[in-house]
């Protein structure tokens, strides 16, 4: 009777030690809703049983709470989000579970950049379900004032390059008496710029000023000089008022802006957010290059002890075709299945862009987006360079004395000859 007390109360239990690690189930952190929108209508009505707990943390903190439980390894989470201006920190942090095999098994139908910025050592640890290249957005009533046309296929003939860029800044400064500026923001150049670069920040663990950098500092120069843009902040009031129209200079003159530079997901969160009565005045062009803006990446905690579980999520949430096909229907992201993306492409209309079908545009410009240049330092570049272009810009510097600034700056901070 003893023995088969013990025999029950054992059998009960490891029954509950079970039960609790299944109820459990897999921890998901990230710091943006999109995921647990994914999650909670999508993924678990199609895994019924799927466990997943979810918390989200605004980015500002998401890095100062993820980073203490990697770094002891105590109550971290099996899956994470990571934004594009961490995303390599992480990556490069020998911290993610390998997720190579997810890529090899889908690396036919996915777009190279969001791979490229989530591999490491020829290892992929981050996927994307998007892609978030970006182009320049015109009004449309501007371009048919200034240049006769609002055709994009005309209207990139005027941007094509930055040569190109600088001719139609002037062009618009003369033909509207200075009414006219071309971008709001000189801010508005910087993701572009980068985008000009053949190497990165860091070579060999030495500061590098690619060459095109200092080139594009000459471009933000010569655009402050001729007063070719609106000399206000992104993100700032004056910034959010070019895009309708409201934008005054310094001495409260009235400035019409012609365009902005903005990536996927700044039509909606952006443009049609803040100038909604301008809705159908837009249209969009690839402009002088091929760059990107933003986007999130999953990845996984190597020590999870859901291994199988994570990655099955991870390449549910990347790779499915189904799901894919639904999320970019309904919320009009571009993802990062070329299958996807061509399968729907032809039938997008954009009644803000004047039923231009922006989403067949931005796939051409997905395949000439580098992300092989990304590295786990740029957040840190980002900064010291915008100080940098400024300060040469605005007559504070020499172009020679700000970037010696720069590299000065950049081996203090981190570490580098």
């Amino acid at each position: 009777m003893k023995k088969t007390l013990i025999f029950v109360c054992t059998v009960l239990l490891l029954s509950s030690l079970f039960s609790c690690n299944k109820d459990q189930g897999l921890v998901v952190w990230s710091f943006t809703d999109e995921l647990k929108d994914m999650i909670e209508n999508y993924y678990e009505p199609a895994h019924k049983d799927a466990n997943i707990e979810y918390t989200m943390t605004p980015t500002e903190q998401f890095q100062s709470r993820l980073d203490p439980v990697f770094a002891s390894g105590k109550g971290a989470p099996d899956v994470i989000a990571l934004e594009a201006d961490f995303v390599r920190k992480y990556v490069e942090s020998g911290l993610l579970l390998d997720l190579t095999d997810i890529y090899e098994r889908n690396r036919h139908k996915l777009y190279a950049y969001p791979v490229e910025i989530g591999t490491y050592n020829g290892k992929v640890y981050g996927m994307s379900w998007q892609a978030a290249p970006g182009a320049f957005f015109y009004r449309r009533s501007l371009a048919n004032k200034y240049l006769g046309t609002d055709d994009p296929s005309v209207v990139q003939n005027y941007f094509s390059d930055f040569d190109k860029f600088l001719e139609t800044a002037e062009l618009l400064k003369q033909v509207s008496n200075g009414e006219c500026v071309i971008i709001g923001s000189r801010g508005d150049l910087t993701k572009v710029f980068y985008e000009l670069r053949k190497q990165p920040w860091v070579v060999n663990g030495r500061v590098n000023i690619d060459p095109e950098m200092e080139r594009a500092m000459d471009i933000a120069k010569t655009m402050y000089e001729n007063r070719y843009d609106g000399r206000v902040n992104q993100w700032s009031e004056g910034w959010f008022a070019s895009f309708n129209g409201t934008l005054t200079d310094e001495t409260g003159k009235q400035l019409e802006t012609f365009g902005t530079f903005l990536p996927t997901w700044g039509l909606h969160y952006v443009l049609n957010k803040n100038a909604p009565d301008t809705a159908g005045d837009w249209a969009m062009i690839p402009g002088p290059v091929s760059w990107r803006w933003g986007g999130t990446w999953i990845a996984a905690y190597s020590g999870t002890k859901a291994p199988d579980e994570a990655k099955a999520l991870i390449e549910w949430l990347t790779t499915d075709d189904n799901f894919l096909e639904r999320w970019a229907k309904d919320k009009g992201d571009v993802v990062s299945s070329s299958v996807v993306v061509n399968r729907i492409k032809d039938d997008f209309r954009e009644p803000f862009l004047g039923g231009q079908n922006h989403y067949a545009a931005f796939a051409e410009m997905i395949h000439n987006v580098n992300g092989r240049l990304v590295q786990a330092t740029d957040s840190t570049f980002d900064t010291l360079f915008n100080e940098a272009i400024t300060a040469y810009a605005e007559g504070e510097k020499t172009k020679a004395q700000a970037l010696e600034d720069l590299r000065t700056q950049a081996r203090t901070m981190l570490n580098l000859n």
